[in-house]
């Protein structure tokens, strides 16, 4: 089910029901998605040199909460990834910010997401450092989530750790023994301390009744590719595909997604203009960045990774840039080549 289609048709009700609760970046986003792969997005002239067939191409809109773009650079992602990965076990800690939370952290969006990330990597490199647990400095490639399976606003971050870190005075890589990382109830306990700290330091008002023990979970990934995988899903196509959109009828759209405690495929249907809303409240604040990478693994420390390299007896190649797909004539199946391009909004006269 293409998700333009429900755009257009819903487009209208979605404005006058949640006017003055819109965001422009939302509109931005609505209008991106909404012209992608049409001439209002911009097209390309391609001509076969084979057989001299030649058309318009439509253009994708490149938005970043588009399900059909940014494919390309979803590969290129898990190709570095995947380069970065080193020889011991993984882990994929989650920290969940409590429900009452929610309403504060979307009237405050940027504030608060800049507050996760930095109390999560605080967290994690202060239980790495402390010789009870590793006494080492860590690396990790933390994921900004904003949705829940039904897509509700629930903002987490999945932060994929390997098991050890490098102790830069003894020029040693330390690997964490057994099959738990850190426990988990530790985690949430200081994880909380700081949020609530960061709030106060910021001058935002705690909400009342927040619950005294926070969840954070634990899980051993093996290799690391499998949670890198799960996590490249969502990181530049929106937080739902065409395929899981089931139907679009009488006014409402049905969507499919799976039960997270019962691994069982359900189904949730609601009026288009809500499905609208649903969807772009995970539409994140311009330029907010959804991944980044701490300690060892971040770009500004290529010193220590070397030092990793060099310790692990491994050499982290950067991976070549893959090609993006040409454009095949339907004719005989050739490259075409690119030799014309109209900019967005201009219609062929």
């Amino acid at each position: 089910m293409k998700i333009a289609s429900i755009i257009n048709e819903h487009y209208d009700a979605f404005v006058s029901r949640y006017k003055g609760k819109v965001l422009p970046g939302h509109l931005k986003a609505l209008n991106a998605m909404r012209h992608c792969r049409t001439p209002e997005a911009g097209e390309l002239y391609v001509r076969c040199p084979d057989c001299d067939h030649a058309k318009w191409q439509p253009l994708s809109c490149g938005h970043r909460n588009c399900p059909q773009c940014q494919n390309h650079e979803t590969s290129h992602w898990i190709d570095r990834q995947r380069n970065k990965l080193l020889p011991v076990h993984y882990f994929m800690v989650t920290f969940t910010l409590p429900r009452e939370f929610r309403s504060l952290a979307y009237r405050n969006q940027r504030i608060i997401y800049s507050l996760m990330f930095s109390c999560v990597s605080s967290t994690l490199k202060d239980f790495g450092r402390n010789p009870k647990h590793l006494g080492a400095d860590m690396g990790m490639t933390m994921v900004l989530h904003t949705h829940s399976r039904k897509l509700d606003f629930h903002p987490h971050i999945h932060a994929v750790v390997p098991a050890g870190g490098i102790d830069k005075q003894r020029r040693q890589f330390k690997k964490k023994k057994g099959k738990y990382l850190f426990h988990q109830k530790a985690l949430a306990k200081v994880f909380r301390a700081r949020i609530l700290d960061g709030l106060n330091r910021l001058g935002l008002a705690v909400p009342k009744g927040i619950r005294p023990e926070w969840i954070v979970d634990c899980a051993r990934v093996g290799t690391g590719i499998t949670a890198l995988t799960y996590l490249s899903r969502y990181l530049y196509r929106g937080v739902i595909t065409e395929r899981n959109i089931v139907a679009h009828q009488n006014g409402q759209v049905t969507f499919r997604y799976t039960e997270s405690k019962t691994g069982k495929s359900c189904l949730r249907t609601l009026k288009g203009e809500e499905f609208l809303r649903l969807i772009l409240r995970h539409v994140l604040p311009r330029g907010f960045r959804r991944i980044r990478d701490y300690g060892f693994l971040h770009s500004n420390a290529k010193k220590i990774l070397a030092l990793v390299q060099l310790v692990l007896h491994i050499r982290i190649h950067l991976p070549e840039l893959r090609p993006r797909p040409a454009f095949m004539c339907p004719c005989c199946k050739s490259s075409m080549l690119v030799i014309g391009f109209r900019p967005p909004g201009n219609k062929p006269g």
